[in-house]
């Protein structure tokens, strides 16, 4: 048996403790597992871990193409290709159940994606884009965004005054507690998803480097849309720059994209196994 701390706070939402004793609660529930794993009341049957979820959301789609290439490559059919060869590479680990938030060339839009995330009870999720500086033909390589501080404090206070919060906050009905309360414990929830969004960020980063070549500053932060989500951790890859040629090209081969899938799959391993 585990605790997480988000789904816990979650719950704490629905009784309206304080802060406090939401924290307090969680540290006594900790508590009592170890006492009791002390004690032998713990039972020795093989625990049957259940299988974490992963959203997997290939930008763009259908009359949105996203950028362009130099040689006329389409961000939305590169995005796919490697969010299928990523949810094919998951399901084979056995581990995980990966779900895609578009499973052709179809428009799907940004809040939807979120919210197609957040009904498959996902433990994570991951926006796959790729860029492009039409200016600046130089620019290539990888970075990974979670969403800035400034937007994440800001979206918190939004969603507390919000009287359809529930459609954010796993459809738990918030009406009945006081803004105070609820401006809280969201923003407890909202730290605890941010914390987790930089670890996946950071597991990104070091199985990514150095294998594929990085941005100068490869974490990056901003106020994304996908990654809004405050109680699942979110991250956005940037896989490479379309307007690059060497990019382009390596983006396009199949190799290239088991390879990305492949090291993101090892990030998300990571993550989970911290």
């Amino acid at each position: 048996m585990t605790l997480d701390r988000r789904q816990f706070l979650r719950q704490a939402l629905l009784i309206g403790g304080t802060a406090l004793m939401a924290e307090e609660a969680f540290a006594q529930a900790a508590q009592q597992l170890i006492t009791n794993a002390s004690a032998g009341k713990i039972s020795k049957k093989p625990l049957i871990i259940p299988k974490k979820i992963i959203a997997i959301d290939a930008g763009h789609g259908g009359k949105d193409p996203g950028a362009i290439g130099a040689h006329g490559t389409y961000e939305k059919q590169i995005t796919f290709a490697v969010a299928r060869e990523l949810a094919r590479q998951l399901e084979a680990t056995g581990r995980y159940t990966p779900v895609l938030t578009r499973r052709n060339d179809s428009f799907v839009a940004l809040g939807q994606r979120v919210v197609a995330a957040r009904k498959a009870n996902s433990a994570l999720f991951l926006s796959l884009h790729a860029d492009s500086v039409p200016n600046n033909p130089d620019a290539r390589g990888f970075s990974v965004y979670t969403l800035s501080d400034k937007a994440s404090d800001s979206m918190t206070a939004a969603l507390a005054d919000r009287e359809n919060a529930a459609d954010f906050v796993g459809g738990l009905d918030l009406s009945h507690h006081s803004r105070q309360v609820k401006t809280i414990l969201l923003d407890l929830m909202h730290r605890e998803t941010t914390n987790s969004s930089l670890a996946m960020a950071h597991a990104t980063l070091s199985k990514m480097a150095p294998s594929f070549v990085p941005l100068q500053k490869p974490h990056r932060q901003a106020n994304f849309a996908v990654l809004r989500s405050p109680d699942i951790p979110s991250i956005l890859v940037e896989m490479g720059f379309l307007s690059n040629n060497d990019d382009e090209k390596a983006l396009r081969e199949e190799a290239y994209q088991r390879k990305l899938a492949s090291r993101l799959t090892l990030a998300v391993d990571a993550f989970f196994s911290a």
